[in-house]
């Protein structure tokens, strides 16, 4: 096995200090949020992984069939030489693109980024057991930050997978689209996957699981605010809220507190009051249409080359072109 190399971009303190200015902004704001991105410590991505394996979380499965389907076309078409992935989280679900740009003799390097050093080290280690003939290059760091530090060897191919995409509201999307074309050069490629518009209440039930893990992961960005910034919120005072928003077709998750009460959060300066019944959004998910993906990769500087989805249109993928 090759020596797997962990390039960090962002230290324990970095994530501190970001996780400071988010709570200071998201907290004391009219209608409270805080983003998504808190909700993955070690606990969290364990979590998480357990959410991509439950019955009602559709997502994972449906993405899944049509990487294993199409994973010999994409590489074919982009004869990628770098598969990055950003959000790498456990990696499992890219290994039927490394199985094809494999077999196809295209593939040198893959690069997963993650935000949570522990478990972008996991998979970064499973992966080059795996495959001792790919040099394994791994980046701690947040893709909307550091994606000008990504390496690897040209062609490169960049998979933004799982419908993370729908966790930024549209201006944040279309800058993050742009950010991605901007460190790619002309005619290397972005595979996007994004979540489609379907029932509402399919939709919720993905993220209103009836075990109640995808409860237990929204109130662990309350145990991430306790062990960093040293707040004193107890995730039993929250109950967990999946609710969608038609006009903006999304998914919000919240949490809702049980009764009136005040989080202190030294590290960031803060005394939260919570009224009871009161709402902290802390996830958006949004969901998308064929068109709306196509134009939104146009803004960016993206060409559309292919687009598939699951046998019941659930989930899209998209293989687009850096212009």
């Amino acid at each position: 096995m090759n020596d797997v190399i962990i390039e960090r971009h962002r230290t324990g303190e970095d994530l501190t200090a970001a996780l400071r200015r988010d709570v200071r902004e998201g907290l004391s704001a009219p209608q409270k949020w805080l983003p998504a991105t808190w909700f993955y410590d070690a606990r969290g991505s364990e979590l998480f992984e357990q959410i991509t394996a439950l019955p009602e979380y559709y997502p994972t499965r449906a993405e899944r069939e049509v990487l294993l389907r199409e994973s010999p076309a994409i590489a074919a078409a982009t004869g990628a030489r770098t598969l990055v992935e950003l959000g790498a989280g456990s990696s499992e679900k890219t290994r039927a693109l490394l199985d094809a740009l494999r077999s196809a003799g295209t593939l040198t390097g893959f690069v997963p980024q993650d935000v949570s050093a522990s478990a972008l080290t996991g998979a970064a280690e499973a992966i080059a057991a795996d495959y001792p003939d790919l040099v394994v290059h791994g980046v701690v760091g947040d893709f909307t930050v550091n994606l000008g530090e990504l390496p690897g060897t040209s062609p490169r191919l960049v998979a933004f997978l799982g419908g993370t995409i729908g966790n930024f509201p549209p201006a944040e999307r279309a800058a993050f689209l742009r950010s991605v074309r901007e460190v790619l050069k002309p005619g290397e490629w972005l595979l996007l996957g994004t979540d489609l518009v379907k029932d509402p209440a399919t939709l919720v039930a993905a993220y209103d699981d009836a075990r109640g893990v995808t409860a237990e992961f929204n109130r662990n960005v309350l145990t991430v605010l306790n062990a960093r910034l040293g707040a004193d919120a107890d995730p039993a005072d929250f109950d967990h809220v999946a609710a969608w928003d038609a006009e903006h077709e999304w998914i919000e998750m919240r949490l809702r507190a049980r009764r009136d009460l005040v989080v202190h959060v030294p590290g960031a300066g803060l005394d939260v009051e919570f009224r009871a019944g009161e709402h902290l959004r802390t996830e958006v998910s949004a969901k998308f249409r064929p068109d709306g993906v196509r134009g939104e990769l146009a803004d960016a500087g993206f060409a559309l080359d292919h687009w598939w989805t699951d046998e019941q249109d659930r989930f899209g993928v998209s293989l687009a072109r850096a212009g």
